[in-house]
């Protein structure tokens, strides 16, 4: 099965009240993983790159074709998009013409005149060769690809004017933030996410920054309107910490123990039993 649009499951998943898995991928490795997990446990998956992401891969149009290829290879069945996650104008643009399924165009730092006229732009390029769109009002907290936000509380009229445009799903700060979590974190704001569900009609919204999120957190926010969570920092961290430990009980000196398949394999399976475990938590596993 080839990538697909996201239009179709994330629709489902806002009307079973669940969420799609939007996992970051960094590589090969990460994307077989994803993929193992996603088809192992029938979870219907979104696969994203950042700019930074792709650009380290070799490309957009590499990754076009590496996710073709290992859905083929692999015999994957369920359902995966292909999503450009933060794209730039430019970026954006590219990945529609390059053969990415879904792209978000991130223009939670123009004005919002601004995010609206591109916003509604890139809409119409995507929407005509059938691709999904997200965009962003407010920014997310954290650091992702250099550009650096607080967290924002986004304007539900502001979410209203982009949803307006006809966006398939639409991603709002509400205190949420990429990267770790501090252990001061205030938690998610249910009472600004639910005044956005009401000003754009109850259309999908997607939940960066899902990384740590405690469960009881995601599926409050699945009720208001999420169908959507982003994973990146949760994957690197089990990926960082089983590599270290296996290197740390010196496996990498033992025979072959430096060959990079048996190095990596330590952080694959952890990236994979991590992904299942979202897949689950998040109400997505069997929904393929």
């Amino acid at each position: 099965m080839p990538i697909v649009s996201a239009t179709e499951m994330i629709n489902k998943a806002h009307e079973g009240h669940y969420a799609i898995p939007a996992f970051n991928t960094n590589n090969l490795e990460w994307t077989k993983c994803i993929l193992q997990a996603v088809q192992e446990t029938q979870t219907p998956v979104m696969i994203q790159t950042s700019e930074g992401a792709a650009k380290y891969m070799g490309g957009y149009k590499m990754v076009v074709d590496m996710v073709n290829d290992l859905i083929d290879s692999m015999g994957i069945t369920v359902p995966v998009a292909l999503h450009l996650d933060h794209g730039t104008y430019e970026g954006a643009k590219k990945c529609i013409e390059v053969g990415y399924s879904s792209v978000m165009f991130d223009g939670s730092h123009f004005s919002i005149e601004e995010n609206i006229e591109k916003s509604k732009e890139i809409i119409a390029l995507a929407h005509a060769k059938g691709v999904s769109v997200e965009c962003e009002v407010g920014g997310i907290g954290g650091t992702e690809d250099g550009v650096t936000s607080n967290g924002e509380l986004a304007d539900p009229a502001e979410c209203k004017a982009i949803a307006d445009l006809g966006v398939d799903f639409l991603a709002a700060g509400i205190g949420n933030i990429h990267g770790k979590y501090p252990a001061d974190w205030k938690g998610l704001n249910f009472e600004r996410l639910a005044e956005i569900k009401e000003a754009i009609n109850n259309k999908p919204m997607v939940l960066h920054g899902g990384s740590g999120i405690p469960f009881e957190q995601t599926k409050k926010a699945v009720e208001l309107g999420v169908s959507k969570i982003n994973i990146n920092t949760e994957l690197q961290l089990v990926f960082a910490d089983a590599t270290r430990k296996y290197i740390e009980a010196g496996k990498d000196l033992e025979g072959k123990g430096y060959d990079p398949r048996k190095l990596l394999k330590p952080g694959a399976d952890a990236i994979i039993a991590k992904a299942k475990e979202l897949c689950e938590g998040f109400g997505a596993a069997g929904k393929a």
